[in-house]
């Protein structure tokens, strides 16, 4: 008896071991189609992506596997790795034919200004949201005490539990100790709260423009990125209808970014309810990236407001205590998420260094009401300019930065930036915070006034030359 079950586990394994086999080789199959699709594509110079023809997929691959009796949410994670790679390969045949130039990003811009400035040339710096006054004093007192107490040590993954403690007292809304991460910067609160509830082949939805590393979290973790796109002409609010539509099988994630990066957006209380709301039917976590939150110069709603038990807040010390190289930041989520991205914090980097985490535990109770000031009558000066300008944009609701759309016979961002930065003045490519927003650049209101008016001259004398 014992040998014939052996024998039928045997017969069962090979031809588990066959049907695998098979399937790399119809996926390698696909693979090659994707590439001669992708050539097709850039000779006819269209786009890769099609969302009509991926949706048809997709309802094909549903209505199979209802019939089938397979889990959709099991289906369409699978399929979206097939799309994905299908998406890359294409990619590559476009950059072979010269139609996907690679899209410049405020980080590589940035990386280029410093290259210039190594080599003796003065650069404008209106491209990063790095602000140029100092942190509060008592930042300087408490690294010297932390280094005379012998404070330099590992600490819990989750980070210092005074720390923690306080950040918890901060915030409010009953959160306790431990639903608070501290982590190398709000970036890193971010990438580890996506890798730790988002499975290969599960979608984000993402609304923009916003930051470029949530899309590059997001493929890093084998998910697949859907984005909400707002315009200018509707101020930069969000459809939730065409959110709600967006809404399938295999969504996981909902990131909100308010004060929004690049536009300065704040969300109305009843749009952030809405977008909630449709979490709670759909079973979401909600990631809300609330780093500009204390430069809010209008009402603005936290996500800890709601209480929902599968939402992630995210901030840091870098914008509101200009601690930008201390890299501090915090999550806020329940227990089993925060215990995930512990873990994952812990295999990474062990933990937040410790005498930074004491430099933020003495910031703490710092306000930065001058500084949201400051950052505030520079971005009234740009909005100045630029309406002097004649260019398009919204005023900005928080943040540090104004978005506006060029205008006359500028053909893309990149151009511009390029030529901007060969005259000194560094601005950050509006095509990084998504591919609709080619025609915008974003202007950081992180330098101050003279340099800002001189910057604004530069770029008025370019638009004007075009």
């Amino acid at each position: 008896m014992a040998k014939k079950r052996q024998d039928e586990l045997g017969k069962l394994r090979a031809e588990i071991r066959n049907i695998t086999l098979d399937i790399i080789t119809k996926a390698h199959k696909r693979m090659k189609l994707s590439e001669q699709i992708g050539a097709i594509k850039g000779n006819l110079r269209i786009e890769i992506e099609d969302e009509n023809v991926e949706q048809e997929v997709r309802r094909s691959v549903i209505e199979l596997s209802h019939t089938l009796g397979i889990d959709p949410a099991f289906s369409g994670r699978l399929l979206n790795m097939l799309l994905m790679e299908s998406i890359r390969l294409q990619q590559i045949q476009h950059k072979k034919i010269g139609n996907d130039p690679l899209i410049p990003t405020h980080l590589s811009v940035f990386m280029k200004a410093k290259e210039l400035e190594s080599s003796g040339k003065k650069i404008i710096h209106m491209e990063v949201g790095e602000p140029d006054y100092p942190p509060p004093k008592k930042i300087r007192k408490a690294l010297v005490e932390s280094y005379n107490k012998k404070q330099y040590h590992y600490t819990d993954s989750k980070g210092l539990l005074k720390l923690r403690q306080a950040i918890a007292k901060k915030v409010g809304h009953g959160i306790e100790h431990d639903e608070v991460i501290v982590t190398s910067g709000g970036r890193f609160a971010i990438f580890s709260a996506i890798l730790s509830i988002l499975r290969p082949g599960e979608e984000v939805i993402s609304i923009e423009p916003s930051w470029p590393a949530y899309r590059e979290f997001v493929d890093f973790a084998g998910g697949k990125i859907k984005t909400l796109g707002t315009t200018i002409e509707n101020s930069w609010t969000p459809d939730t209808g065409q959110l709600e539509e967006m809404i399938g099988h295999h969504t996981k994630i909902i990131v909100l970014n308010y004060p929004n990066n690049p536009t300065g957006k704040i969300l109305d209380k009843k749009d952030i309810t809405r977008i909630v709301s449709l979490a709670q039917d759909n079973g979401l976590y909600v990631i809300s990236d609330e780093v500009y939150s204390d430069y809010a110069f209008k009402g603005f709603t936290s996500l800890t407001h709601y209480e929902y038990d599968r939402s992630i807040v995210v901030s840091s010390f870098s914008k509101s205590c200009a601690m930008t190289g201390f890299r501090v930041g915090y999550g806020i989520a329940d227990r089993e998420v925060i215990s995930k991205m512990a873990r994952i914090q812990a295999i990474a980097l062990t933990s937040v260094a410790e005498p930074m985490q004491y430099a933020a535990l003495s910031a703490i109770d710092y306000s930065p009401a001058g500084n949201v000031k400051l950052i505030k009558e520079r971005l009234d000066l740009i909005s100045e300019k630029l309406s002097n300008m004649s260019l398009d944009f919204i005023s900005p609701d928080g943040a540090m930065y104004v978005f506006p759309r060029l205008k006359g016979l500028v053909q893309n961002d990149a151009a511009l930036v390029g030529k901007l930065l060969d005259l000194g003045v560094a601005v950050a490519p509006g095509s990084g915070f998504g591919q609709d927003y080619t025609r915008y650049i974003r202007i950081s209101a992180c330098q101050p006034k003279k340099m800002l008016e001189r910057g604004l001259e530069v770029i008025n004398s370019v638009l004007f030359i075009h």
